[in-house]
């Protein structure tokens, strides 16, 4: 096979897989599943570390390529069916932690932090990622096989490149682990040793309101080489907006209030400090910037969903019929009954979870729980077909996967609002149908690449599916232990004393636990979200002082782990359901994307990077810099030879 010729861009008429479909070869092999499991734990919890700090992830298909041909090589010959077996196991983690931070962090933003734990998020990121994994088994042929030459799959191409050029005797894992162990290096002495700090920062007097700062750790130097610097450059140029003209404009005029804060700060603007700024003001322009950029994502790609969606409903017709029964190995899927079994199974799973395992101040009525479930099916077909097809035009880093996530929560909350569900219960709830919906999406997109690959190089799609499967499952052990990790791990007790009346409790802020323990003393937890009086946040009060004495401030939704689409989820809900946004600074940001739109910028990345500090958004154009002084001094073109991504993601 060897020397077969072979391209992963011939035309329709001349293509032809790489192993022929006669061809028999070890693929689902014992060694391939534990190795394709392994990196998916790997890439989750790493996906997840990274994601909820610099707000975006980037693709670990060909990293898990490039490890899986040297490891696998090291214990003997492999075959390259196999090595795209661990690669479609491994990345189903990658893709899985996208989905999931990208929504169910959202709990802790709407008051129910406590019930933020690893069982909560188990159920949610297993049910969302086999059901992306299920609806995309009726698409594969269509999106696929037949379209093959009009949608070109860019990741799943290279990755094909990557896996054929690793059969022909290409060795470019030591690139990875040179990587590997540089950022491990660079990280030890900054953290551990403490040889220089992670975060210099400059707040000239002559520029009140501005902050220079830059986060200078290996992972967002690693992200803006791999994002390159058109995108980090547009990142950056977001930052540039807010924190240096935003944050400076907000602090000269502000100082006309005197000592009257203005809202949605508690903190009257002359006492604010640049974080204080950011928070309170820059947060809701940014989340306003977000949604309106994820919306008009999602249009731009109308004509794209409104064909995918005849053509997946079509190819399930055509399925359910036996029109498209396997005429050989490389058109087995999984059988269409199994599809249509596993959604049902999903529902009553769904069902299950809400009405018998609900949060704590979070119960709904049976019937509620069973159209959340059915609504989750019928959302998640839509955007998994959306998904899939975009994934395939654009590549997967261009998946309006937060677009989708916003559409689902601002059409689940407007019928919640038409039938009066507005309690603090239904924007739980709300969140889990655009949760398990946003995994689900995050998964079609990667599991499109990966089926991509695989129909390339000449794989047996129903193995692809099952290891898809395995990874979903696998990973998701990892992502939920990360997040609570990271959760806890960065969590903080702030001093905060503040006088209020817990029999009249202001508007916004509710008890959200009667009882919690810290230093072994007993307080009420209580939650603000969207009062004029009291900052959004949780804070433990004290029944014998009769005032607030800590904030409780987890670790996710802090400084470090900011977790912007999480809280732009939280903010969608609540501003729909209690219209308790602060709408003038939410508009300010839409008027920005629609401004920066006009210029010919396309606005996702500008507006993730006005949301996210200039610290992160600073660090990643510098990455972004670097590999274009590597492109611009290299002659090597090559993308499957080049190291410039296999030292970057390592």
């Amino acid at each position: 096979m060897s020397e077969r010729p072979w391209s992963s861009t011939a035309p329709p008429g001349e293509f032809r897989t790489y192993v022929p479909a006669e061809a028999t070869l070890k693929e689902f092999t014992i060694r391939a599943v534990i190795l394709g499991a392994l990196f998916g734990l790997l890439f989750g919890a790493v996906t997840v570390y990274v994601g909820l700090r610099a707000g975006l992830t980037v693709s670990a298909s060909i990293p898990i390529s490039v490890l899986s041909i040297s490891i696998l090589r090291a214990f003997g010959r492999s075959t390259i069916l196999e090595n795209n077996i661990v690669q479609t196991t491994g990345s189903a983690g990658e893709s899985l932690a996208a989905g999931v931070m990208f929504t169910i962090p959202a709990l802790i933003f709407l008051g129910f932090g406590s019930e933020f734990t690893f069982w909560r998020i188990f159920p949610l990121a297993l049910l969302g990622g086999w059901l992306g994994v299920l609806f995309m088994v009726p698409l594969r042929r269509q999106l696929i096989v037949k379209e093959h030459g009009n949608l070109a799959f860019p990741e799943g191409t290279a990755c094909a490149d990557v896996l054929v050029a690793g059969e022909r005797g290409g060795s470019f894992a030591g690139r990875v682990f040179w990587g590997l162990g540089l950022g491990g290096a660079y990280t030890f002495l900054m953290n551990t040793v403490q040889a220089w700090t992670s975060q210099p920062e400059s707040r000239p007097s002559w520029f009140p309101g501005a902050s220079f700062r830059a986060a200078i750790t290996s992972e967002y130097l690693g992200v803006g080489y791999i994002i390159g610097p058109r995108v980090s450059g547009i990142l950056f140029a977001g930052g540039i907006i807010s924190w240096l003209v935003m944050m400076p404009a907000i602090k000269f005029y502000g100082q006309l209030a005197g000592n009257a804060p203005i809202y949605p700060s508690t903190i009257p603007i002359p006492l604010m400090t640049p974080d204080d700024i950011w928070r309170s003001y820059i947060r809701p322009m940014g989340a306003g910037a977000v949604a309106a950029a994820g919306l008009i994502t999602l249009l731009r790609t109308l004509p794209t969903i409104i064909s995918a969606l005849r053509a997946g409903l079509k190819d399930v017709r055509a399925e359910g019929a036996g029109q498209s029964a396997a005429s050989n190995r490389i058109d087995r899927d999984i059988p269409m009954r199994t599809v249509v079994l596993g959604s049902m199974v999903i529902i009553a799973m769904m069902w299950v979870l809400l009405t018998f395992y609900p949060m704590q101040g979070a119960s709904t009525f049976w019937y509620q729980n069973l159209f959340a479930a059915v609504f989750v099916v019928v959302f998640g077909f839509l955007f998994v077909t959306v998904a899939g097809r975009i994934s395939g035009l654009l590549g997967n880093s261009s998946n309006p996967i937060s677009g989708m996530s916003i559409a689902t929560l601002m059409a689940t909350c407007a019928i919640f609002f038409l039938a009066g569900w507005t309690a603090p219960n239904y924007a739980v709830l709300a969140l889990m149908i655009g949760g398990v919906v946003c995994i689900a999406a995050a998964i079609a997109g990667a599991t499109s690449q990966d089926l991509k690959t695989g129909y390339l190089v000449g794989a047996t799609p129903f193995w692809q599916q099952m290891g898809l499967l395995v990874g979903v499952t696998v990973s998701t052990v990892a992502i939920g232990a990360t997040l609570n990790l990271m959760n806890k791990g960065l969590e903080k007790y702030i001093p905060t004393p503040i006088p209020v009346d817990i029999q009249s409790l202001p508007s916004g802020v509710k008890i959200e636990r009667d009882s919690f323990i810290y230093q072994n003393k007993s307080y009420v937890l209580i939650n603000s979200l969207g009062s004029h009086e009291i900052p959004d946040g949780e804070y433990l009060y004290d029944a014998s002082s009769r005032q607030i004495e800590f904030q409780w401030a987890q670790g996710i939704g802090s400084d470090k782990a900011p977790a912007p689409q999480a809280r732009l989820m939280a903010t969608v809900i609540n501003g729909i359901l209690n219209q308790r946004l602060p709408w003038r600074l939410v508009l300010m940001g839409v008027a920005l994307v629609i401004a920066v739109e006009i210029l010919g910028v396309r606005s996702l990345a500008f507006a993730t990077g006005s949301y996210l500090s200039i610290a992160t958004t600073g660090a990643m154009f510098a990455g972004g810099l670097i590999r274009w002084l590597v492109e611009a001094t290299t002659k090597k073109k090559d993308e499957s030879e080049a190291p410039g991504r296999s030292i970057p993601a390592g």
